[in-house]
C-alpha cells in the first residue's frame, strides 16, 4: 500500500512540474540569471505546503517523525556547492530530470542518467576518504530548525510562511515573476 501511496504521489509531483513549466531548461537556468524566480517561488510554496501538512498531521498523531541524524554543515555547504553548480551548468535538477524524461525528452534522460551515475560513482569512491574528514568538521547534531531554535514548530511555520509571502512580493515588485515562454 505504500508503494502506491509513494508512486502515486512521485506522478502527482512530476505532473505538477510539468504543467508548472519548471521541466523546461530555460525556467531553471534564468533562476541562476535572476531573470526568473518560478521556480524559487514553486519551491517555497512546496516548502510551506510540506511543512504544514507534517506538521499538523504530527500534531493529530497521524505521523511520527524519525530520529534525525546529524547535520554535517561542511558536508552540507560542499555538496550543495557541486549540486547547484551541477544544476545551473545541466539545467536541471533530479526532479525535473525525471518530469523531462517521463515527457520525452532525451536531452533530459541522457545526461540526467549519466549525471546520476557519476555522482554516484564519485561518492561511492570517495566515501571512505572524504566522509570522515568532513564529518569531524563542524558537526551540529541533529537539526530541525524549531528544535534548534527553541521555538514552537507552529510558530515557525507562520514566520516561514510570512517570509516567503515577503518574498514573493519582492519577486513581483523586482521585476522578477515568471516570464512567458518565446
Amino acid at each position: 500500500m505504500n508503494t502506491i501511496i509513494i508512486l502515486l504521489v512521485g506522478l502527482t509531483f512530476g505532473f505538477l512540474l510539468n504543467k508548472s513549466g519548471m521541466t523546461k531548461y530555460s525556467k531553471i537556468v534564468n533562476v541562476f540569471r535572476f531573470t526568473d524566480m518560478g521556480v524559487l517561488q514553486f519551491m517555497m510554496t512546496a516548502l510551506v505546503v510540506a511543512m504544514s501538512g507534517l506538521y499538523g498531521l504530527k500534531a493529530v498523531g497521524l505521523v511520527t517523525f524519525p530520529n534525525v541524524p546529524a547535520t554535517y554543515i561542511v558536508g552540507n555547504l560542499v555538496g550543495g556547492l557541486i549540486f547547484g553548480v551541477g544544476m545551473a551548468v545541466a539545467g536541471f535538477c533530479p526532479g525535473t530530470c525525471v518530469a523531462g524524461a517521463g515527457e520525452g525528452k532525451l536531452d533530459y534522460l541522457v545526461p540526467g542518467v549519466l549525471g546520476f551515475l557519476t555522482g554516484a560513482a564519485i561518492y561511492g569512491l570517495t566515501y571512505q576518504t572524504v566522509f570522515p574528514a568532513i564529518s569531524s568538521i563542524a558537526n551540529s547534531g541533529a537539526a530541525i530548525i524549531p528544535e534548534l531554535w527553541n521555538v514552537n514548530a507552529f510558530l515557525f511555520i507562520i514566520l516561514f510562511t510570512v517570509l516567503t509571502l515577503v518574498l514573493f512580493y519582492l519577486i513581483e515588485r523586482g521585476g522578477w515573476q515568471r516570464h512567458k515562454e518565446v
